[in-house]
């Protein structure tokens, strides 16, 4: 069988086709695999930045990841003293402990409720994570469980915040969180990624890979190389007959590069057209003569750090992108993985990684406005630059032609995109050895995996009647 994409779902789909005892060859159109979890030499010799994703709780805790032995082949997770901080203006940060004791002790008059919102769910997590990385259209094996979650998940972050917290503190830090969804936070279903990521910081952390996102694509190359399977890399397939013979072929592509390769039925191509792609990034890698000089000392303990503010500036942030507009004050999400990986910089050296979400396809300069929201925070980081690179949505697209107008996450996660993604089909289409497996089928973004294994599950099974 053949692969069309090196990201960790098309890797996890060879996987699982090469573990069925199928030949196995994965095409991947740059010149370093992974898609968007490559790492590179992206501003100054020796600084190693994180192309893409840069924190991996759903790879720690990916129910594939977590079957295949990709310690062997040189994966080593590092967890930072605290998986999030969020700093505030009255010069304090909320700072989220691992362990759900110590962050429901530091959260004061909302401890109680943050451990009922999150505590059952993260001793659960391998049922939950079984239940929710899949599609989502399928009788659940834990009803009743998956019953509660769901009444959470499906709510508006918004809504769910004010019901549940008291304190604004706990508020922001809830919002910061639902913000990873792209969506306003008063949209439906807003408040469902930052369950998933409240819940993975108590049961598996935020871990970060020594040496960056690409050791998970090393590792992942490894384990598929012991199986028999190979990955040709600076071959783009820009038509799957150009492929040759195959038994069937894995799409780790979105809907519009999947409808330029092969021709499918009027009905179908028409649903793919309807694919919506949601808000894009606008990136910037920084190489560091210091840490980040943050006001309050405790975000050098987090590997991830939040930059908002409160829940009605995060909540103006996200809804002026999701209507087409540059938010004034940007939610900013930032990276510090030297301060717990010193093999990512030279000597006494640094990276950061920061985004903030931008309009699908923007050519607007977010620079000014990211690095002012930095600066409220951590005065005197512009000081610290030696060199940064700014990647606006189209420079990204560029690298990975997955991420249309910028959107990583491979289209929208809203209603209708969660439940038929993207389209009634899920993974199958009209030609019967022709499969999708990219993020934009269920269950959506994040470096997991589960994409390409459910994809390839279904083609293992079907060709091997």
């Amino acid at each position: 069988m053949v692969v069309v994409g090196a990201g960790p779902n098309g890797l996890s789909a060879a996987i699982v086709a090469a573990q069925a005892g199928y030949s196995v060859e994965v095409y991947e159109a740059e010149e370093i695999a992974g898609g968007a979890a490559r790492t590179m030499e992206l501003t100054l010799p020796g600084f190693h930045h994180d192309f893409g994703s840069a924190v991996h709780p759903m790879a720690a805790g990916s129910p594939f990841f977590t079957t295949l032995p990709l310690h062997d082949y040189g994966l080593e997770w590092i967890q930072p003293g605290a998986p999030l901080a969020h700093p505030l203006d009255d010069g304090t940060a909320v700072v989220l402990e691992r362990d759900i004791g110590e962050a429901a002790l530091a959260l004061g008059r909302d401890g109680g409720a943050w451990r009922n919102l999150f505590g059952t769910y993260a001793r659960r997590w391998s049922e939950l994570a079984g239940e929710i990385l899949r599609p989502a259209l399928r009788v659940p094996g834990h009803p009743v469980m998956m019953a509660e979650f769901g009444m959470r998940a499906l709510a508006s972050a918004s809504a769910l915040a004010r019901n549940k917290f008291r304190e604004e503190r706990t508020r922001a830090l809830f919002a910061g969180m639902a913000a990873h969804s792209f969506l306003s936070l008063d949209e439906p279903m807003s408040a469902g990624i930052a369950m998933v990521l409240g819940i993975t910081a108590h049961a598996v952390g935020w871990p970060i890979p020594r040496g960056g996102a690409g050791a998970i694509t090393q590792a992942l190359i490894g384990y598929l190389e012991s199986l028999g399977g190979r990955v040709v890399t600076s071959h783009r397939v820009e038509e799957l007959r150009a492929l040759g013979e195959y038994r069937f072929a894995m799409c780790d592509v979105t809907p519009r590069q999947l409808l330029g390769m092969t021709q499918f039925p009027a009905a179908y191509t028409r649903s793919l057209q309807r694919y919506r792609y949601g808000p894009g990034v606008f990136k910037v890698d920084y190489a560091l003569s210091s840490p980040v000089p943050w006001k309050v000392k405790e975000c050098a303990r987090a590997g991830t750090v939040h930059i908002g503010g409160t829940l009605e500036e995060i909540e103006a942030s996200e809804k002026a992108t999701r209507g087409g507009q540059h938010a004034e004050r940007p939610f900013v999400l930032l990276s510090q993985p030297t301060l717990f990986d010193a093999s990512r910089a030279p000597d006494g050296k640094h990276i950061a990684w920061a985004y903030c979400h931008v309009p699908n396809g923007s050519t607007f300069d977010m620079l000014p406005r990211l690095e002012a929201q930095i600066e409220r925070f951590a005065p005197g980081f512009r000081d610290c630059v030696l060199a940064r690179r700014v990647w606006a949505p189209a420079d990204l697209e560029k690298q990975d032609a997955n991420l249309v107008g910028g959107d990583i996450v491979g289209g929208i996660p809203d209603w209708k995109q969660t439940f038929f993604r993207p389209s009634w089909r899920g993974y199958s289409t009209p030609l019967q050895d022709v499969y999708l497996c990219s993020s934009s089928t269920p269950p959506g973004g994040g470096v997991h995996g589960m994409c390409g294994f459910h994809a390839a599950t279904i083609a293992v099974k079907k060709f091997s009647r």
